[in-house]
């Protein structure tokens, strides 16, 4: 390619679209991206308040500067080629961190505006996350939240590709770049069906539901791996039922009778025509697990961003249940 990404140089212009052999638009780039992932040039046009034939141009110009074909037509729409493919991801990379500039300045001049992204386990929305932000948002009140629920992969994947600043996740990343601090230990129930043969009881031996199945999140979960890790210790390998993605699906199959699972305990009623799943402590094996914050170690955080981890650092624990381990920080 006659152009790399890394030597495109940015330029803006308000007014028209302008070009010479060195300077392209940075618009034009995002009108790439957009046409990229599946808009229309129709409606990408529309966006950007040009003409179709005008779009088309610009276009054209860029497979022109690139020097081959970005786009190939699959019937009424465009398709990237292998060339477009490869010049969008390194090109996608490359305006990652150009708006990532763009905020970080934004918020050194002005922490009180800024935006906060945030990841953290699906879990934690029912119950820490809403008061961590409710709080926090008392004191200031212009700063906005981009918030990110997923898995302990994804959430540390958001995070080392620089798309969250924070994630609140379950257990310590044990990363080289990524710092983690403890807020609370968050105890591990059984969680059976409310006619099952341990319906009456309020502890259990997790042994004694070895033969059980159980209804398990699927491989990549945190929480995954710890009931894998407990049941071993306990003696036996969890006979799996049924898999899912989030922990309240599981707790309403288990409601159903489907079968037993390891879960937090629960914080919001569920809407179901059934008896809710009865939960139990577990006696014989530590089932629990850690709930902290984590944050990039090479990186410095934004004003807001980093009011939003002091306030959760300082704050986080207080929030947590009678029942929970709390762990006080030192901030």
């Amino acid at each position: 390619m006659r152009l790399s990404i890394a030597c495109v140089q940015f330029r803006f212009f308000t007014d028209s679209i302008l070009w010479n052999h060195e300077w392209m638009d940075l618009q034009i780039l995002r009108w790439f991206q957009d046409v990229a992932e599946g808009a229309t040039v129709t409606e990408t046009a529309q966006r950007a308040h040009l003409t179709q034939s005008a779009l088309s141009r610009a276009l054209a110009r860029l497979e022109h500067e690139v020097g081959t074909p970005l786009f190939t037509r699959v019937g009424r729409t465009l398709a990237l080629t292998p060339a477009g493919r490869v010049f969008k991801a390194t090109l996608d990379r490359t305006l990652d961190q150009y708006d990532l500039g763009l905020r970080a300045v934004a918020e050194l001049v002005d922490p009180e505006r800024g935006v906060v992204p945030v990841a953290f386990l699906h879990t934690l929305g029912t119950w820490l996350v809403p008061p961590l932000i409710s709080g926090f948002r008392e004191t200031h009140p212009a700063v906005r939240f981009e918030l990110r629920q997923h898995g302990e992969e994804p959430i540390l994947r958001n995070l080392l590709d620089g798309v969250v600043d924070l994630v609140l996740t379950s257990g310590d990343p044990g990363h080289p770049r990524v710092r983690w601090q403890r807020l609370l230990v968050e105890p591990l129930r059984l969680a059976v069906p409310a006619n099952h043969r341990l319906g009456r009881r309020k502890r259990v031996r997790l042994a004694e539901v070895a033969d059980e199945p159980f209804i398990l999140l699927r491989a990549g979960y945190g929480l995954r791996t710890l009931t894998e890790e407990l049941c071993a210790r306990a003696g036996f390998s969890p006979r799996v039922a049924f898999e899912g993605e989030e922990v309240e699906t599981l707790r309403s199959l288990i409601a159903a009778g489907l079968g037993v699972a390891l879960l937090p305990p629960p914080h919001a009623v569920l809407s179901t025509t059934v008896k809710p799943a009865h939960h139990l402590a577990v006696t014989d094996v530590p089932a629990a697990r850690d709930i902290g914050l984590a944050w990039l170690a090479d990186r410095q955080l934004p004003g807001a961003s980093q009011a939003f981890h002091d306030h959760v650092l300082r704050h986080g624990p207080e929030l947590a249940p009678a029942t929970y381990g709390r762990w006080t920080s030192n901030v």
